[in-house]
């Protein structure tokens, strides 16, 4: 099936007196133009989404080489001269996401000693952007990687609903993280019949707030679901009986602090009334599909009669398509963020929303020095 592309609201790319996506530069003169656009994956399917971008630019894709050798080691061979210009790594993120990163870094680097004047990194999808809080001894990986990137030689990054907003501060330059929500809200309103009937659900509380502002922009009612399983950790081996018995302690025992008590998870229970309505659960990133099917089933008990899942990354991993098409859930909208066309062809339920346009537009403001403010307009800080 097609891929549909939606466009985000007509005024998301048509400020006067710039028309839409007319860029007044064509593909033989390029080079004055003073930027290039390169893929950094090496697989064809991760390939799809520049296509489509330089497609909308009317540029032609940079010439280079990405590579694995017998040894697994990557290399990249950039086959033209970027000294001096702009250029656009664009890098969609497959199931070997360290891989891609590799590639990623090796390309920013290549191009960092080829001269390159500015080198941005349009990374729809963040990779490790779940792992930017400190977990126990564990560390934060997301801020690790927005090190190394800067070390390969990027200067600005374009993506794409990170996980957490407060990820673009582990940055040490700009971060413009675009949102998807114009094109899901656009293909609710066009491809859903009887959406006024709907409403959104946050599959847990700490999804209330993206559900909220689908709900407002909709003007549909909010339900959440409350008390679900949620994925506890132990106290028990994060320090808080160190030393070890076995070693003497000297000196002062310690004080007695006050007892912080376990949390008991009360009983499954959905917040306002989906019973005859068509329910739509919003997340950012659905991966593993467990919870959203149990969400699903949760709403059909409830009485539900048709039920959504829209996210924007769509990484669907494992078992997820089979355990999507064996579900309650009818239909599950994703972006071509990440390349999914395999988890399609095993579940007809999965439909995808192109986004290429935004980035396009991004990647053109930026190169014409233009505000990037234009593709946030009625964007709040809690959206």
């Amino acid at each position: 099936m097609p891929i549909r592309r939606f466009g985000a609201h007509r005024s998301l790319v048509s400020q006067p007196p710039t028309p839409r996506l007319s860029y007044g530069y064509s593909k033989m003169n390029v080079s004055k133009s003073g930027y290039r656009v390169f893929s950094a994956n090496s697989t064809a399917a991760s390939m799809e989404l520049a296509k489509r971008i330089t497609e909308l630019l009317d540029v032609e894709l940079g010439k280079s080489v990405v590579y694995q050798e017998s040894n697994r080691e990557t290399r990249v061979d950039v086959k033209e001269s970027v000294r001096g210009q702009d250029v656009f790594i664009i890098q969609t993120i497959p199931r070997d996401v360290n891989t891609a990163i590799m590639e990623l870094l090796v390309m920013a680097y290549a191009l960092k000693t080829s001269c390159a004047k500015n080198i941005i990194g349009v990374i729809p999808y963040f990779p490790y952007s779940k792992q930017c809080k400190m977990r126990k001894r564990g560390s934060i990986v997301c801020k690790l990687l927005a090190a190394m990137l800067a070390k390969a030689g990027l200067t600005h990054i374009i993506t794409m609903d990170l996980h957490q907003k407060e990820i673009q501060g582990f940055f040490s330059f700009p971060v413009d993280n675009l949102r998807a929500s114009p094109f899901l809200i656009q293909y609710i309103q066009e491809e859903i019949p009887d959406y006024r009937n709907a409403i959104i659900v946050a599959k847990s509380p700490s999804a209330a707030k993206r559900a909220q502002s689908y709900a407002e922009r909709l003007r549909l009612g909010l339900a959440v679901i409350h008390g679900e399983a949620q994925h506890s950790e132990s106290d028990m081996a994060d320090g808080r009986h160190s030393p070890p018995s076995g070693r003497p302690i000297t000196g002062h025992t310690g004080l007695e602090l006050p007892l912080m008590m376990a949390k008991e998870k009360p009983p499954i229970t959905v917040v306002g009334d989906v019973g005859g309505r068509i329910a739509i659960i919003v997340d950012d990133i659905i991966d593993d599909v467990e919870d959203f099917v149990a969400a699903a089933e949760i709403l059909k008990e409830r009485g539900a009669y048709k039920i959504y899942v829209m996210a924007t990354h769509g990484l669907l991993s494992a078992e997820a398509p089979r355990l999507i098409e064996e579900s309650a859930i009818d239909e599950v909208v994703v972006t071509n963020t990440v390349p999914h066309e395999v988890q399609k062809l095993q579940c007809p339920k999965i439909k995808t929303v192109d986004v290429s346009l935004i980035l396009a537009e991004a990647i053109r403001r930026i190169h014409n020095g233009e505000s990037m403010a234009y593709l946030f307009r009625n964007i709040a800080v809690d959206d």
